[in-house]
């Protein structure tokens, strides 16, 4: 996987790990328990839920174990007039005569309905470290690429809001 992620990614996919090893785990458990003992397990619902539940708890935890892991630690910090990690960016697209404005995060907590872009997507790459009025052309593929002109750059702290993507 290799994903590039911060210290805090890593302390809330921590912090996640041991809330579903700690809590939801024991729940999932007592709640198979408690199917299992309504009697038919070929035909209990119940059942068939409480397990499926249990099975994509442990498998969330595996997939968080997994990014730690491999993932790469980048630092959040970026100069104060470059398009960096957590920074709030206005585009202007001339092709379309539109403003966008996105977040730009980590691939841990990217949600492009809430305008969350990752630094690995095709315009997150295409905007870090550049500047209020640069202009840069984003690929898509071979045959086509579009220009973006950075209008605004807000530096935020990440304070823990953006949730981590789930998968």
């Amino acid at each position: 996987m290799y994903d590039k992620i911060t210290e805090k990614d890593i302390k809330r996919m921590e912090e996640e790990i041991q809330h579903r090893k700690h809590v939801v785990r024991k729940e999932a458990i007592r709640d198979v328990q408690e199917a299992r003992a309504h009697g038919d397990l070929s035909e209990n619902f119940e059942y068939k839920a409480a397990k499926q539940f249990k099975n994509q708890n442990d498998s969330r935890i595996r997939y968080l174990e997994k990014m730690i892991k491999t993932a790469r630690i980048i630092p959040e910090d970026s100069k104060e007039d470059e398009v960096g990690l957590n920074n709030l960016v206005t585009i202007y697209v001339p092709e379309d005569d539109e403003e966008e404005t996105y977040k730009i995060v980590t691939t841990v907590r990217v949600n492009s309905t809430k305008g969350l872009i990752s630094i690995n997507s095709p315009l997150g790459k295409v905007l870090m470290h550049h500047k209020v009025s640069d202009k840069v052309t984003v690929r898509i593929n071979d045959n086509y690429g579009y220009d973006v002109v950075i209008r605004k750059i807000e530096n935020l702290e990440d304070d823990g809001t953006d949730a981590l993507t789930r998968f």
